[in-house]
């Protein structure tokens, strides 16, 4: 096994307090996009954004300085622009706040520890103090795990992970890695190329999502098909809480009872810090190929997934947008109002050893072939691949010409998928009234069944916010009533929380209850957070 020593941490770009990414990269919306929302919702007034007053620092001085002490007084940070950049997440509702220059979210002050002993001492710190902590990652949270409850607490830290980007260590042999909570996805990979493997966790939010985001959520990636979910490929953790450290993950696998490690994967902070996170890995792949097929319907397309995932063949992507999806090219962002083929569109990626890759897309595509679908090409695989992460900058320009615009997901099983889509497309249409859009596409395949990822977008009402709030309400009850999960890979935060005992029941919550206070007696961590 070889120890990395600790990189220089240099500035990153940091996103935009009232947009989504890079501010470099936004764009006002396409032509062909302004044609298609002026046909579907009519001229639209642009939404003035409000300039933005933060709160002043609620922690008095005496405690500011306590905490220097513990983690040096250049890593705690009371400026405006610093704790405004680390308000809250990246959800819809959260712009829709910062657009109208709420930030009343925004932390007392912002704490950047370097080592896993700086974040036990903070959180020590917070329990002396009864100081709530709110750990920080890439803040590209859409569900309110950011949005801690403050009332009843001195006052209110970001934690924020950001020195922490290490690459720990590389085990060659049994192919897993350790890495430090605050590296970004692009950082984590560079660094592991170096070494010639990579993770392959590839979500929407990869550019500045980090590796104890990903853990602390459950994320999983659009090339999940292949290389897996995020939780299925820790393999350990070391996590601080306010009792004491835990390492867990000494094996593979084990029989040692419950595995610990799935209490923190998912935990959102409220049951601790994540700060080492050990990973399989695998060689970097040789040759990338993705590809388009045409369905004739998003049944047929979704019969066929289903068929490849039950006979062992699933490629490293495979997704399918429904028929409206596909009209308006979602799945391909920069073409977005232009002219679409029809049917619906499924890609499929292969990622690997040439000859690994070549044998696996001629069984797959033989299937698919006889299942009835029609090969598009590489040209659809391709602009998919190139334009994958660029959706949330287009829901941006959307919201600057008044189109309100939000994402949802879920998951069921095969039984259950027809039965959950219809009964989602129908309360978001329902709840946002004639002339509302709902698409759909098939994110991640199991054997056993399948996500399906909603994008909306309906004329802004004079109230945006409650607009929205009350279109999710009314597709969580649809999710629930319809017996699928409440979130696959966005988490609980605050968003889901009122709907999570529907899922695991009154006991679960009084488990998830127990383990809280156990772990966290004073409650500081990520209060109001995923617990109900």
């Amino acid at each position: 096994m070889s120890e990395l020593p600790r990189p220089t941490v240099t500035a990153q770009v940091e996103m935009h307090p009232q947009r989504w990414g890079d501010p470099a990269s936004a764009t006002e919306l396409p032509e062909s996009a302004r044609g298609l929302v002026e046909l579907a919702f009519g001229h639209a007034e642009t939404p003035a954004v409000a300039d933005v007053v933060l709160p002043p620092p609620g922690l008095p001085t005496a405690l500011l300085d306590s905490l220097r002490e513990v983690v040096g007084g250049e890593h705690v940070l009371t400026d405006d622009e610093t704790r405004r950049l680390r308000t809250r997440g990246k959800s819809t509702p959260d712009l829709l706040r910062a657009r109208a220059g709420d930030l009343s979210d925004a932390p007392d002050v912002v704490v950047r520890p370097g080592t896993h002993d700086d974040v036990a001492a903070v959180l020590a710190w917070a329990v002396d103090h009864h100081v709530a902590v709110v750990p920080f990652g890439g803040g590209t949270c859409v569900t309110g795990g950011l949005a801690a409850r403050r009332d009843g607490f001195a006052g209110l830290v970001s934690l924020d992970l950001v020195r922490m980007k290490r690459l720990v260590s590389v085990d060659h042999e049994s192919m897993t890695a350790v890495l430090e909570p605050g590296l970004r996805g692009p950082e984590a990979e560079t660094l592991l190329a170096g070494e010639g493997v990579l993770l392959g966790h590839y979500p929407q939010s990869f550019e500045f999502a980090t590796i104890g985001g990903f853990a602390a959520t459950r994320s999983s990636g659009q090339s999940s098909a292949g290389y897996g979910r995020f939780d299925s490929l820790v393999v350990g953790l070391r996590v601080a809480t306010p009792r004491g450290e835990l390492r867990l993950g000494s094996a593979p696998m084990s029989a040692a009872g419950p595995d610990l490690r799935q209490l923190f994967l998912g935990s959102e902070g409220a049951f601790g810090v994540i700060t080492e996170v050990t990973v399989r890995v695998r060689r970097l792949p040789e040759t990338k190929v993705y590809e388009g097929w045409r369905w004739e319907s998003f049944a047929a397309g979704a019969d066929a997934i289903r068929t490849v995932a039950q006979a062992g063949l699933l490629p490293t992507v495979l997704r399918l947008s429904d028929e409206a999806e596909t009209a308006i090219n979602l799945a391909r962002p920069e073409e977005i109002g232009g002219e679409s083929s029809g049917g619906c569109l499924m890609i499929a990626g292969y990622e690997g050893a040439p000859g690994a890759v070549e044998a696996k897309r001629v069984a797959v595509s033989r299937l698919l072939a006889e299942l009835g679908g029609t090969p598009a090409g590489e040209g659809p695989g391709e602009a998919w691949a190139h334009g994958r992460f660029d959706a949330p900058y287009l829901r941006d320009s959307m919201l600057d010409v008044g189109v309100l615009v939000e994402t949802l997901e879920t998951a069921t099983f095969w039984s259950s998928r027809e039965r959950l889509y219809t009964a989602v497309k129908s309360a978001l249409e329902g709840a946002l009234g004639v002339g509302t859009l709902v698409l759909c596409h098939i994110s991640h395949v199991y054997e056993t069944g399948c996500s399906l990822y909603f994008t909306v977008a309906a004329k802004q009402s004079g109230d945006p916010l409650a607009q929205w709030l009350a279109a999710k309400a009314a597709a969580n009850d649809a999710i629930v009533a319809a017996g699928a999960t409440i979130t696959h890979h966005h988490a609980v935060g605050t968003d889901h929380r009122p709907w999570l005992h529907h899922e695991i029941g009154d006991l679960g919550v009084s488990v998830l209850r127990a383990v809280k206070a156990d772990l966290d007696p004073a409650g500081v961590l990520n209060p109001g957070v995923l617990v109900p």
